[in-house]
């Protein structure tokens, strides 16, 4: 099995319970083709390097998970014609980094300090 990281960006006016469905619908691919999610982050909404279909801003969901190529074909072809999602990245890793949680608020990681 290789592992991978995937990263979908979704539009900004989207609530929290559209951000859910997206995140089970994608999981329910990765495990209906055999693969096994690992951990499942949203990283909240985040702004643009450029606009995007009229977009300065994006949700982004961030799963890790196990399975083959076969996989990565189902989740983008599926992501490709959903019109909720601006862009989506594949990224196949050597290992998974499970304790970093690069996207913790500043807040939060000044209170453990």
């Amino acid at each position: 099995m290789n592992l991978y990281e995937h990263t979908i960006v979704a539009r900004q006016d989207m609530s929290s319970s559209q951000i859910k469905q997206i995140t089970e619908k994608y999981s329910k691919i990765v495990e209906k083709n055999d693969g096994s999610i690992v951990k499942t982050e949203s990283w909240g909404l985040i702004n643009l390097s450029y606009i995007i279909k009229k977009n300065k801003k994006g949700n982004y969901i961030h799963l890790k998970f196990k399975g083959n190529g076969k996989i990565v074909n189902e989740l983008e072809k599926s992501e490709r014609i959903d019109k909720n999602l601006l862009k989506f990245l594949t990224v196949k890793v050597k290992k998974f980094d499970l304790e970093t949680n690069y996207f913790e608020q500043k807040e939060s990681i000044e209170k453990k300090n």
